[in-house]
């Protein structure tokens, strides 16, 4: 018999930075269990989808009784006993088939499934030697500023991901769904040649999840022609890259823009929620007009009812008219940490430029709509 002792609330979180990725619907029944390994290096948890694949290394807290044992487990059923017993120590026991989780009086039996039908993502030959290191909490704030501008099931699939570039001391990353484009810039430690990625959507968010915030705790990120492994915390995150050619982001971002205005981001950011009221899932358009000393939001729906809301500016520009999705505004708002936000225009018809004046290295793009 094998068995794996540890607190519950050290297992606890080491299943919970896994459970992310492990989806409730599978077409392969195993990859909704947990891959639990042990030898002399220790203990190690890994999930995996096949595209993604996390696994984690189990601390001093996590004890065997076994030299070299191996067991796959439902990692949903494994998750709620856990979050549903008291904390103290936990045993898990597996045999034959089968597991018995030991937590106090409790006592539960699961099935398992062997380990050597788990499927692996086969790790990449050619990784650089280059590796990009950076702290947690810039990454996650970029994700943070980004990843909401990512699109969902679009047919041209690298769009379905977040772009990565790395040159020199800068890294980028970019996500746009082709009306609008999010972009964020940090440094980086060390100068590395130029390389360009897409990372898919399901890897940026769980991404996000799992990156700290502390100021000391650093992430180091290897890239291969494919594949791309981040190491953090005892954590190796191994992600599949999407193929394709991202659009030019550079000649996306507006120049030159001859009117500007700084507004309040929660002042601006509530009046186009109530103005959402009266908007519907099918046409989400509000009207924008600008003028000196003025911003007006309007939006009409299907039955002609009518949602307006004024803001006072300091604003000494052209008048201007211009549509947007207002999904795309408020979205972007809410994503942008910064008491006031800077909103850049030409026209009626071009795109607006939307950033934040603490922070130069972020931009968001947003097409306009006829309305």
């Amino acid at each position: 018999m094998n068995r794996l002792t540890s607190s519950r609330d050290e297992l606890l979180k080491l299943l919970g930075q896994g459970a992310g990725i492990v989806e409730r619907r599978q077409t392969l029944p195993i990859l909704a269990n947990v891959l639990i390994e042990h030898n002399a290096q220790g203990t190690r948890f890994t999930t995996s989808d096949m595209e993604v694949q996390i696994r984690l290394q189990g601390g001093e807290a996590v004890q065997t009784g076994a030299d070299a044992a191996a067991v796959t487990v439902n990692m949903r059923k494994l998750l709620d006993i856990l979050r549903a017993t008291a904390a103290g120590t936990v045993t898990l026991e597996w045999v034959d088939g089968k597991m018995t989780v030991r937590a106090g009086k409790s006592r539960f039996s699961l099935q398992t499934l062997p380990a050597e039908d788990f499927p692996l993502v086969r790790a990449a030959t050619d990784f650089s030697d280059q590796v990009l290191r950076l702290p947690q909490k810039l990454l996650k704030r970029l994700l943070g500023l980004t990843h909401f501008a990512m699109a969902q099931h679009d047919i041209r699939y690298y769009l379905n991901g977040m772009l990565w570039v790395a040159e020199g001391r800068q890294m980028h990353l970019v996500a746009t769904d082709g009306h609008r484009m999010t972009l964020a810039t940090a440094a980086i430690e060390t100068a590395v040649d130029r390389r360009e990625i897409i990372l898919p959507r399901k890897t940026v968010l769980e991404l996000s999840r799992l990156l700290g915030d502390d100021d000391e705790a650093m992430i180091d990120i290897a890239l291969a022609s494919n594949q791309a492994r981040l190491t953090m915390d005892g954590l190796e995150f191994t992600s599949k890259l999407i193929e394709g050619k991202f659009p030019d982001y550079q000649r996306v971002v507006p120049k030159g823009h001859r009117n500007m205005l700084l507004v309040e981001r929660t002042t601006l950011q509530s009046a186009l929620q109530r103005v959402a009221i009266l908007t519907n899932d099918k046409f989400k358009g509000v009207r924008v007009n600008l003028e000196p000393g003025l911003l007006r939001l309007t939006s009409i729906n299907a039955e002609q009812e009518e949602a307006q809301e004024e803001i006072d500016i300091d604003y000494g520009g052209d008048s201007i008219e211009i549509g947007f999705n207002i999904a795309y505004l408020i979205d972007a708002l809410a994503n942008m940490p910064t008491e006031q936000v800077r909103l850049e225009l030409q026209d009626g018809n071009s795109s607006a430029l939307f950033t934040m004046p603490d922070e130069p290295n972020f931009k968001y793009v947003v097409m306009p709509m006829r309305i």
